[in-house]
C-alpha cells in the first residue's frame, strides 16, 4: 500500500514562503519606529488640509496608472508618443464627459417626475399601515413622534409674567427682492461650474505631461527613494502599476458586464430612468462594499413609489440579487487575473479613511490608493507595518500559527486551521511539515527559559485535543486505504511521501522524556495505524524503571521512541540497551524530531553508533518507513553483565534526577 501527497500549490511548510520577514519587537528596528510613525502622522495632516492639491494630483495618477498600458500598445503598434497619449487622454476625458452630461440629464428627469409617484407612495404607506393594524405599531410610533414634535415647538411653561414683564412683539423682517440682470443670473450659473472644471482640467493637464513624462518621472523616483538598490524600487514600480492598473481595469468591466444588463432588466420591468441607474451602477460599484448597497436602493424606492402594487418591487429586488450572484460568483472570478492584496477588513478600513480624508471622491478612489500603500510596505521596510496590517497575506506561517493557538490554549481553532490544511495534504505530510514543527517551536521556547511549566502543560494539552480531533480524519484516511485501487497514476507516484503498508507489522511507539514527547509519539502512531500496521501508544511514565517491564513489547517488530530535544540522547542511550534486552526480536529506534530544512543525516548516522539503536531518524515519514522496515535488528554490544547492571542503574538514577531538577 502505497501513500501519496494530494496537495494542491505549495506545501503547507512553503506557505509563506513569499513573506518578507517581520521586525519583532525589541529588535534592532525599533529605534525607527517612533520616526515613521511620527513621519505618517504628518503626512495625514498634509493630505487633509492640502486636499484641494493632492486630490486632483491622485486621480491624475490613478488615472495614468490606468490609461498607461493602452498608450504603450499604441506604441508598439507604431503612433507616434504625442498621438497616442493626447488621443488616448482625449477618448477618455471624452467618455467620462459623455458620461457625467447623461447621467445629470437623468437625474434632472428623476427630480422632475419625482412628484408624479406622491399617490403611489401615500397608497403604500396607508397599506402598511393597515396591515399592521392590529398590534398597531405604527399608530403609536406617529403618535409617540407627534408628542415629541409638540413639546420641542412648544415654549417653556415659567412663572406667568406681569403686564409689564410681556416683551413686545418683535418686528417681521422684510426682505426687497430685486430682478436680476442677465450677467448676474449668467455668473450665478458659472460659479458654481468652475471650481469643478477647472479641476478637470488640472487633472486632464497632469495626466497627458505623466504620460509624455513616464519614463522620466521614473527614473526620477528611483533616483529619489531607491538609486541604492534599483531591483528593488524597479519592482515596487511595476508592482503598484500592475496591481492598480489591472484592478481599475477588470473592475472597470465587472461593473460594465453589472450596470448593463441591469439597466435592460430595469426597462423591460418599467422602472423610469433605466438608464440612469445602470449608469450609476458602474460608477457606484468602485465603491467598495457600499456601493453596490447604494445603486440598489435607489431603483427600489423607485419601484416603490412608481407602481401601485408590490411586485415591482419584488422583481427589482430579485433582479439585482440574481446579477449580484453572478458577478460576484462567475464574472469576478474569471475576470480577476490579479487580487488586489488587501484583507476584506483593510478595504473596509480604507474605504472610512479615504472618506474622511477627501470626501466621496476618496471614497471612490480608497481601494487602488491603499493597493499602493500595500506596495510600499511590501517593498520600504520602514513601511512594512501598511502590509501586515492591510495585506491578506499571513503574517505568520502555519507552523508559528498553530503554535500560537496551542500557546493560547485553543485547540479548536487549531483544529480549524488543520482541517482546512487537510482538505488539499494528507495526515502525515501536516503533522511533518507544520504540528511536529509547532512542538519544535514550544521545545525551543523552553529550552531558552521562555516557556513555563504551566505554558508547557497547556501546549501539550491543546496539542493532545488537536490529535484526538483529528482522529475521525484518521480513519478516513484509513478507509481510503482499504479501498483505494492500487494501479496508481503514474504521475501520482512521483509525488512525496510515499509510505510503504503496514500489514502484518506491529509497532509499539513510545514518548520520551516529556508530554510534548508523548503528543508527537500519538501522531506517530495515528499515522502508523492508518498505513495498516497493528500499533500500541504509551507516555513516557511507561519507561520509568519501576513499569519499562509491563510495557507489552512481545511479538513487536519494532520500537520506537519519540524525542524533541536532542539532550535526551544520553537517556536514550539506556532506554535502547534496556529495550533491546526486553525485546532482542524487536527493531529499536529513535525519532529525533528536527524541522526537515534543518535535518542533518550524517549526525543521525553518528548517533546511531552512539546508541546502538537500530535507526534514527529526524522526519515522521522516515519514522514510518524504518518501523515498517522488514530489515532484522542489529545486535547491541553489551559490556561485562556486572558493569552493564551497575552503569544501567546509575544512568536511570541520574536520569531520575535531572527529570525531578526539571
Amino acid at each position: 500500500m502505497l501513500r501519496f501527497s494530494r496537495k494542491i500549490g505549495k506545501e503547507p511548510a512553503d506557505l509563506a514562503a513569499d513573506l518578507h520577514p517581520v521586525t519583532l519587537l525589541g529588535g534592532p528596528a525599533d529605534t525607527s519606529k517612533l520616526p515613521t510613525l511620527a513621519a505618517s502622522a504628518a503626512t495625514v495632516a498634509v493630505l487633509y488640509f492640502a486636499r484641494d492639491v493632492f486630490l486632483p494630483l491622485a486621480i491624475a495618477i490613478l488615472l495614468t496608472f490606468a490609461l498607461a498600458p493602452v498608450v504603450s500598445r499604441l506604441r508598439r503598434a507604431g503612433c507616434p508618443r504625442s498621438v497616442a497619449v493626447v488621443g488616448t487622454v482625449t477618448l477618455a476625458f471624452l467618455f467620462l464627459t459623455a458620461f457625467g452630461i447623461i447621467v445629470a440629464l437623468q437625474i434632472s428627469e428623476v427630480a422632475r417626475d419625482v412628484p408624479k409617484y406622491q399617490s403611489n407612495i401615500v397608497e403604500k404607506v396607508r397599506s402598511l399601515k393597515e396591515a399592521g393594524s392590529e398590534n398597531q405599531i405604527l399608530d403609536r410610533l406617529s403618535r409617540v413622534m407627534e408628542r415629541i414634535s409638540v413639546e420641542l415647538s412648544q415654549p417653556e411653561k415659567d412663572v406667568p409674567l406681569s403686564p409689564a414683564a410681556v416683551p413686545e412683539p418683535k418686528p417681521l423682517l422684510v426682505e426687497i427682492f430685486s430682478p436680476q440682470r442677465p450677467i448676474e443670473i449668467l455668473m450665478s450659473v458659472i460659479n458654481p461650474l468652475l471650481g469643478p472644471l477647472a479641476t478637470a482640467g488640472l487633472v486632464i493637464v497632469v495626466v497627458i505631461f505623466m504620460l509624455f513624462e513616464r519614463e522620466d518621472l521614473r527614473d526620477r523616483f528611483i533616483r529619489l527613494v531607491g538609486y541604492g538598490d534599483l531591483h528593488r524600487t524597479t519592482e515596487a514600480l511595476q508592482d503598484a502599476a500592475a496591481r492598480v492598473g489591472q484592478y481599475l481595469l477588470m473592475q472597470l468591466v465587472v461593473n460594465i458586464t453589472y450596470g448593463v444588463p441591469l439597466a435592460i432588466g430595469l426597462w423591460l420591468l418599467g422602472i423610469p430612468n433605466a438608464l440612469l441607474w445602470g449608469m450609476l451602477a458602474i460608477v457606484l460599484r468602485f465603491v467598495p462594499y457600499i456601493g453596490p448597497v447604494i445603486a440598489a436602493a435607489l431603483p427600489l424606492f423607485l419601484a416603490f413609489a412608481a407602481a401601485p402594487g408590490w411586485s415591482l418591487v419584488v422583481l427589482t429586488l430579485g433582479l439585482f440579487i440574481a446579477l449580484e450572484l453572478v458577478s460576484n460568483n462567475i464574472v469576478e472570478p474569471w475576470l480577476y487575473g490579479s487580487r488586489t492584496g488587501l484583507s476584506p477588513l483593510a478595504i473596509i478600513v480604507a474605504a472610512i479613511f479615504w472618506a474622511w480624508l477627501w470626501g466621496p471622491v476618496g471614497l471612490v478612489l480608497s481601494t487602488p490608493l491603499t493597493v499602493c500603500l500595500v506596495v510600499l510596505g511590501r517593498h520600504v521596510r520602514q513601511f512594512e507595518f501598511l502590509e501586515i496590517l492591510l495585506g491578506n497575506e499571513p503574517v505568520l506561517n502555519p507552523k508559528e500559527r498553530l503554535y500560537q493557538r496551542l500557546l493560547a490554549g485553543d485547540p479548536d481553532e487549531a483544529t480549524d486551521n488543520a482541517e482546512e490544511m487537510l482538505e488539499e495534504i494528507y495526515l502525515v505530510e501536516f503533522y511533518d511539515t507544520v504540528a511536529i514543527p509547532a512542538l519544535l517551536l514550544a521545545e525551543s521556547d523552553r529550552i531558552r527559559g521562555a516557556l513555563t511549566e504551566e505554558q508547557r502543560a497547556r501546549v501539550a494539552d491543546s496539542a493532545t485535543t488537536l490529535v484526538a480531533n483529528l482522529e475521525e480524519i484518521a480513519l478516513e484516511e484509513e478507509d481510503e486505504d482499504k479501498s483505494a485501487d492500487p494501479e496508481r497514476d503514474a504521475d501520482e507516484q512521483e509525488k512525496d511521501y510515499e509510505l510503504p503498508s503496514g500489514e502484518g507489522r506491529s509497532v509499539l511507539c513510545l514518548g520520551g522524556r516529556s508530554a510534548l514527547d508523548d503528543v508527537t509519539a500519538m501522531m506517530l502512531h495515528q499515522v502508523l495505524r492508518v498505513q495498516g500496521a497493528d500499533v500500541s501508544y504509551f507516555s513516557h511514565d511507561g519507561l520509568k524503571p519501576q513499569k519499562i517491564r509491563e510495557l507489552p513489547i512481545d511479538g513487536r517488530h519494532a520500537i520506537v521512541l519519540a524525542a524533541l530535544d536532542r539532550e535526551s540522547m544520553r537517556h536514550a542511550k539506556f532506554l535502547v540497551r534496556r529495550l533491546k534486552r526486553l525485546a532482542p526480536a524487536s527493531r529499536v529506534g529513535i525519532v529525533l524530531w528536527q524541522d526537515l530544512h534543518q535535518t542533518d543525516a550524517s549526525k543521525n548516522a553518528l548517533l546511531v553508533e552512539e546508541t546502538q539503536a537500530d535507526f534514527v531518524v529526524s522526519a515522521i515519514a522516515d519514522a514510518i518507513r524504518e518501523a515498517l522496515s522488514a530489515e532484522p535488528p542489529q545486535p547491541v554490544k553489551f559490556p561485562h553483565p556486572r558493569t552493564a547492571r551497575r552503569l544501567a542503574v546509575r544512568g536511570f538514577l541520574a536520569e531520575e534526577k535531572r527529570t525531578a531538577a526539571d
